[in-house]
Order: C-alpha cells, then sequence, then structure tokens
C-alpha cells in the first residue's frame, strides 16, 4: 500500500502520466490510490486503539478486518493488472514492488502465523475453550424426584452399550476450528515472503534510482520499519536507517524542490528510526562521557598544569637558539627604508628646469 505521503504523490503522478498510453493501467493505478488512502486512515486508526487498549473488543476486530480485507483486494489489483505491465516504466516498477511488500508487512502485522506483533489477530483454541465451559453436573444428593432419564443416564456411564462410545469425539485432523479471519484469507507465515518481497524492491530500487530518490528512500524507510516491528532485528534496522541516510548525503545527482522536500521529511524519520529500540541510560552514557572529555580537556588549557620534566628540559634549550637566531636576523637586516612623503614626483625634463 501507499503508506506515506510520498507514495501516494507517485502514485497518483504516475497514475496520470500512462493514462494516455494505457488506461486500465491507469484506471487500476487510481483505485489503489483510493484505496491506500483509506487503508492508511484505518492503519492509523489501529495504532491508536492498540495504545489505548491492549486487550482486543469487538470494534478492534472488525477494524482488523476490514484493514485485511483491503490489503487482499489491494495485493489482487496488484498482482493482476499492474505488475504485468510495469515492465517499461521505470519509477511505477520500483514502486509496484514497493506496494506488494507493503501488503505483505500488513498481513505480517495482522495476520501471521504464529504471530509476531502484538496487532495480530489470535487465533482462539475452540477446543480447549468449549471443554472449559463445560460445567461438571452437580451431585443431587439423592433429595430430588426419581425420573426415567436419570436411570438411562446412570446406564450409560456404567457401561456403555456400544463399543465405539467413549465421550466427546474430535474433528479428523485438518477439519479442526477455523481462525475468525479465514473467510478472508487463509492462514500462513508470511513473514519470509514479505522479507523477500522487500528484499526485492530493494534492489530494483539501488539499480534503477539514484540515492536521493523519493522512492528509494521510501522503499529503505519502510523496510526498517519492517525489520524492527516483524522480523525483530533492532540492530539491522539502525544499521539501515543509518547507511541510508549516507547514501543520501553522498549522492552526486541533483534534485528539484519537491523531491528535496520529500527527502528530507524521509530523512527525518530515519533519524527518528536510528535511536529506536536504545535506552534512554546508554543515551545519557554516551553524551555525558563526551562532555566530561571536553570539559577535562578545557580545563587543563586554561589551568596551564605543569609539563612532564622532558618537554621542559627540550623548552630550555630551544630558547638560546631560537635568541641567537633573532638577534642573528637583526644584524643580517637592511637598514630600514625611509618614509614616503606626500610631495609629487618630477619628470627628468621638468628637474632640468627647476635647476
Amino acid at each position: 500500500m501507499a503508506s506515506s505521503e510520498v507514495d501516494q504523490k507517485y502514485l497518483g503522478k504516475l497514475a496520470k502520466a500512462v493514462q494516455n498510453d494505457n488506461p486500465l493501467l491507469s484506471t487500476m493505478l487510481f483505485k489503489i490510490l483510493g484505496l491506500s488512502i483509506s487503508l492508511s486512515e484505518q492503519l492509523v486508526l489501529a495504532r491508536k486503539q492498540r495504545r489505548r487498549e491492549p486487550s482486543k473488543s469487538q470494534e478492534t476486530l472488525e477494524l482488523y478486518f476490514h484493514i485485511i480485507w483491503l490489503s487482499r483486494e489491494g495485493l489482487v489489483m496488484l498482482e493482476q493488472y499492474v505488475l504485468p505491465v510495469v515492465g517499461k516504466y521505470v519509477e511505477l516498477k520500483v514502486l509496484a514492488y514497493k506496494l506488494r511488500a507493503s501488503f505483505y508487512h500488513i498481513f505480517v502485522l495482522f495476520y501471521n502465523q504464529p504471530p509476531v506483533s502484538t496487532m495480530g489477530l489470535d487465533t482462539p483454541d475452540l477446543q480447549g475453550s468449549s471443554s472449559a465451559d463445560q460445567t461438571p453436573p452437580q451431585a443431587d444428593k439423592g433429595k430430588g424426584v426419581a425420573r426415567d432419564d436419570d436411570l438411562e443416564s446412570t446406564r450409560s456411564s456404567l457401561q456403555p452399550t456400544h463399543a465405539m462410545e467413549g465421550g466427546p469425539v474430535n474433528p479428523p485432523p485438518g477439519f479442526g476450528p477455523e481462525p475468525p479471519a479465514a473467510f478472508l484469507l487463509p492462514t500462513a507465515d508470511y513473514l519470509p515472503l514479505a522479507n523477500r518481497y522487500f528484499k526485492d524492491a530493494i534492489s530494483l530500487a539501488e539499480g534503477l534510482l539514484w540515492g536521493s530518490h523519493s522512492l528509494r528512500l521510501s522503499v529503505k524507510t519502510e523496510y526498517a520499519s519492517f525489520l524492527y516491528e516483524c522480523v525483530h532485528d533492532a540492530e539491522g534496522s539502525r544499521k539501515l536507517a543509518k547507511d541510508t541516510i549516507t547514501e543520501v548525503y553522498d549522492a552526486p545527482e541533483g534534485i528539484d524542490n519537491d523531491m528535496f522536500s520529500d527527502a528530507c521529511e524521509l530523512v527525518t524519520v530515519l533519524g527518528k528510526m536510528m535511536k529506536r529500540g536504545l535506552s534512554t541510560s546508554s543515551r545519557a552514557k554516551g553524551s555525558t562521557r563526551h562532555t566530561q572529555s571536553s570539559s577535562s580537556k578545557s580545563q587543563q588549557q586554561s589551568q596551564g598544569q605543569p609539563r612532564p620534566p622532558q618537554q621542559q628540559q627540550q623548552q630550555q634549550r630551544s630558547q638560546p637558539r631560537q635568541s641567537e637566531a633573532r638577534s642573528a636576523t637583526r644584524a643580517n637586516a637592511p637598514p630600514p627604508i625611509p618614509p614616503t612623503t606626500s610631495v609629487p614626483l618630477l619628470h627628468p625634463d621638468e628637474m632640468v628646469e627647476f635647476i
């Protein structure tokens, strides 16, 4: 999905650019753009609800179902109508590969099995819950009225009437309880596939776009987020963010004002990702060490601490040599030039008349 404003801007721009050459492709790109705008709003709402309510309510589950459904529809449109025809478009090809990885990123966040994020849908174990919900019958202690049903139940509990009778029957293998969102998407481990699609998009962006291009920055920014949230590789995420910022500053190509503003925005996000996962104590230690070292150096320079004896001896030996050299230069120096006056110079012809 086009999660950032940069992706949505390029998606609308490229959809308008290919409108004359391929109207069907342009129509599908505009549909994916509208779907991405709605999906980004749903994702922001889901993150806010997760912060407010860690436990999932019915409204939260419905929101998650809506997010999964939108992602599935966007992926279907992308794989059927966009990816097969983007071979001759450079920026559109990179954007299409990035969108595919983004949709799988959502699947990993909300519907991966096993879950890798706190935002995922937990698959309920219906067998365990059904067995736990069954309450054992209370003993009557002989005070109730005797009935025929009680007699039949007593006989069946003492001696089964059939050899195959023996308690509750479990479903056969492969026919167990389905997860709540199985009607939308099959349950699977989407993490390896999403990781591979992100690597494909990054390799394509590095081969076709320069270091400060907005789409290239967008791909690496979301992949850094994917490494931190889903793969749980905080060090790899920080390293990727740092290397991407270095590539931006080292890129020799020129960019326009619009791309410059996009690059500044994405570099700001990458700068925040470089600090994700770092404790405040480690940051404080690093800053205090730097300030202590700088303050100690300044104190030594200001107080003028005594030097070692070797340096003092060298300084004493060099002092007479320096004085002798100064005296020699003064003796060999030419006499001073008299100062110039403000009287105008005379021409040789004028000098004769003057005499």
